[in-house]
């Protein structure tokens, strides 16, 4: 299975620590053992999974596409504004 960054992700991850850059391996590594792990979306971002964990007693969203043997990691932040910021990198 193909796994791939977009810009956006890769911004985010260069950011934070070792500690939880190992907790996000691990969080990829469960979505590519089963792609349907994350909640389907629907309306603009129905092509969009979203997959929830926590780390620091802090909710983290994780989106991504699946399609044949790829999944294209879109996005990685905290609830706060996720959809309303997935939606205007999507409309790009």
């Amino acid at each position: 299975m193909k796994i791939y960054q977009s810009p956006t992700f890769f911004r985010y991850i260069k950011k934070v620590d070792k500690k939880f850059k190992a907790e996000i391996d691990t969080q990829v590594r469960l979505i590519a053992e089963n792609p349907e792990v994350g909640e389907q979306k629907r309306g603009d971002l129905q092509e969009i999974r979203v997959h929830k964990f926590k780390y620091s007693n802090c909710l983290h969203l994780m989106a991504y596409k699946h399609e044949d043997d790829e999944i294209h990691l879109v996005m990685l932040s905290t609830h706060e504004n996720f959809y309303r910021d997935l939606k205007n990198y999507i409309k790009k």
